[in-house]
């Protein structure tokens, strides 16, 4: 696949880790691969330790020239040095924090498998719209983002498309001419050594 056409890569943090171990390991795909992106998708409620993650992120991002946005804790944005916000509800929240947090700030939302959700993201302001699980997943009601909806997108809407959700490398090979970007989480940090996965599952796209 030609460099210009071969999607981008956005890393998605695991719900729990390790914060004495965690930033080394994405700092060891973030020098291995060229990611454009990385999400902090903590799934802790507690504001101590999702803002001590933040600042340890930020710091092996930033010296990396990669943007890191928050799921979800927009009262974090500002306060912490983000660069912006990925919504998990859809387009609801969109044209309020885009009026909040200015022009410049990434503001992302993941829309499930639903069309209407994602024109109405795009609509208010979103920077980029998410779908998936483009992959079987025992999680959810097992509904998955179909190839169809991102062929869609390509050819109808300008707003960057990101497919996430179970991924393999036979997705990435199918999906890879229709998505702007790949959201690649749980698939590689399972895995003993992230980058060398992250390396396997990205192999179709050249």
């Amino acid at each position: 696949m030609a460099e210009a056409d071969r999607p981008q890569l956005y890393l998605v943090t695991p719900p729990e880790f390790d914060l004495d171990i965690f930033p080394d390991r994405l700092a060891a795909v973030l020098d291995a691969e060229e990611v454009a992106c990385v999400r902090l998708a903590l799934a802790s409620r507690d504001e101590d330790r999702v803002a001590r993650a933040a600042d340890a992120l930020r710091e092996v991002a930033h010296a990396r020239d990669v943007a890191l946005v928050i799921e979800n804790h927009v009262l974090l944005v500002e306060r912490l040095g983000l660069d912006g916000v990925h919504l998990t509800d859809g387009s609801r929240n969109v044209r309020k924090l885009r009026k909040d947090l200015g022009d410049d700030a990434i503001i992302g939302a993941f829309c499930g498998t639903t069309r209407h959700e994602g024109i109405s993201a795009a609509e208010a302001g979103a920077d980029y719209v998410s779908f998936g699980p483009v992959g079987e997943t025992p999680l959810g009601d097992g509904s998955r983002a179909d190839l169809d909806l991102f062929q869609w997108w390509s050819e109808m809407i300008e707003v960057p498309v990101v497919a996430e959700g179970a991924l393999t490398a036979e997705l990435v090979a199918q999906f890879g001419p229709v998505t702007d970007f790949f959201g690649v989480g749980e698939e590689i940090w399972k895995a003993p050594d992230a980058a060398a996965a992250l390396k396997a599952l990205l192999a179709p796209l050249g």
